[in-house]
């Protein structure tokens, strides 16, 4: 899951390119499952409750780690539709530097639809793992 040097906004744009070539969705969401395979999984170690997301209706830890000025997302779910949206969230801000990560926009999630076809514990489930990205990533800013 690594950007190979695209900018936010270009992976922004691939998953909005992606998603429009399914009609329907039943496509996207299995679009959605597929994405939580790529994840990169968090260890063991690190499925602590200190770092399980708040407000998600299913659990979702997240780890990061910053290594030569970029932060490196790792996570977890135990639902399907939960893992693949933290991979997608994740694909997007993962390997890039604090500044970047605070200064994405993430529209590419009403861009795809998403926000009318979650549940509303899914969606601010999503809301909040963006929000503790950017929290991390204002930490790591604050280290640098």
């Amino acid at each position: 899951m690594t950007n190979m040097n695209m900018t936010i906004k270009e992976t922004e744009q691939e998953i909005i390119d992606e998603f429009s070539l399914f009609d329907n969705w039943m496509g996207k969401y299995e679009h959605i499952i597929e994405m939580g395979k790529s994840l990169p999984m968090i260890e063991e170690k690190f499925k602590t409750e200190d770092r399980l997301i708040k407000g998600c209706q299913s659990k979702v830890w997240m780890h990061s780690e910053l290594k030569e000025g970029k932060i490196y997302f790792k996570a977890d779910s135990d639902a399907i539709i939960t893992k693949g949206l933290v991979a997608m969230v994740i694909r997007v801000l993962n390997e890039h530097a604090p500044d970047e990560v605070l200064d994405a926009k993430m529209d590419f999630v009403e861009k795809i639809g998403l926000k009318e076809h979650l549940s509303p514990t899914r969606a601010n489930g999503l809301v909040n793992m963006i929000k503790q990205m950017k929290l991390d990533a204002l930490a790591y800013k604050a280290k640098v």
